[in-house]
């Protein structure tokens, strides 16, 4: 009788397939979370749109403890104060715990939110490795009407990278000119290592022409560009998720291991930037990522 109650070894076996990949899915999520690749209201709407999935089976204290600079003690003061108990999942939370789990994210970790205004010029960054370069070859392949800035850098260039396209190769010692004669609009130098400028004169001819300009550049360049051309539109380009960000960066090839560990480092940081962007776009397919900024552009 006992053998004839027991499930098949092959419903098992998948049963704890099935665990196993449920498990990897939350892991993956909270790395995520941990890493502002997706804001933590993000992932309440995804729960509550389907319980059965990764956010709506993560535990409430999971989540919470997931978020940057909330250790256990800070988790158990939230779910005293908010009545919730600490063996409830996302997607099991009720409709005044809900009310009020968005109340307290919306207070204290607010979403960016898209300015209204357009420009033409408009300033693309990210993370290391989300993409950049790649979504901006196809907007110049696929949008000549849109001037896209080719930076000046210090370092070598990599395979298939052609000078004065991708970018102006230059050694320090003509960057140093450039920069005391006030060509560059913004500079920095990045991971440590190599610098980047952006060359004024060929934007503010473009602009002039009455054309929108796209500058592909780093955190630090977009900051710059924000103080000296407060009209410019920032857009910040995210990764699908951090795992996908980490397999991008180890798949180029480019960098020993020293270099990624240093680069995700920076990563990191530029990931909890994102909220000084007026436009968030997920790198997700690089022509729908392209075409969602040529949309930004094309209505300065």
């Amino acid at each position: 009788m006992a053998d004839a109650q027991r499930p098949p070894e092959v419903d098992r076996i998948a049963a704890s397939q099935k665990a196993v990949a449920a498990r990897r899915a939350r892991a993956a999520l909270k790395r995520d979370i941990a890493n502002r690749v997706v804001t933590p209201q993000e992932v309440t709407r995804r729960a509550y749109a389907d319980p059965t999935s990764a956010p709506g089976t993560l535990r409430v204290t999971e989540f919470l403890t997931a978020i940057p600079a909330i250790g256990e003690g800070k988790r158990d003061r939230i779910l005293a104060d908010l009545a919730i108990s600490p063996v409830k999942r996302l997607g099991g939370l009720g409709a005044r715990q809900r009310r009020d789990i968005a109340h307290w994210l919306d207070a204290r970790l607010p979403e960016p939110t898209a300015r209204p205004h357009r420009s033409r010029l408009l300033v693309l960054a990210g993370p290391t490795a989300v993409g950049k370069g790649t979504v901006a070859a196809h907007i110049r392949e696929a949008h000549p009407e849109i001037h896209l800035s080719v930076s000046a850098t210090t370092r070598a260039p990599r395979p298939g990278e052609v000078d004065g396209v991708h970018y102006f190769f230059v050694d320090d010692a003509e960057f140093d000119r450039m920069i005391g004669a006030g060509e560059l609009l913004e500079y920095a130098t990045v991971h440590n290592s190599h610098r980047y400028g952006t060359p004024r004169g060929p934007i503010f001819d473009a602009i002039a022409a009455g054309k929108t300009v796209l500058l592909e550049i780093d955190l630090q360049g977009a900051r710059q560009v924000r103080r000296a051309e407060p009209s410019a539109s920032l857009v910040f380009l995210l990764p699908p998720s951090w795992d996908e960000l980490v397999d991008r960066l180890v798949g180029r090839g480019t960098e020993n291991e020293e270099e990624r560990a240093r680069r995700l480092r920076t990563a990191k940081v530029e990931l909890a930037a994102q909220n000084e962007f007026d436009h968030r776009v997920i790198n997700d397919d690089v022509a729908r990522a392209a075409e969602e900024i040529v949309s930004l552009a094309t209505t300065a």
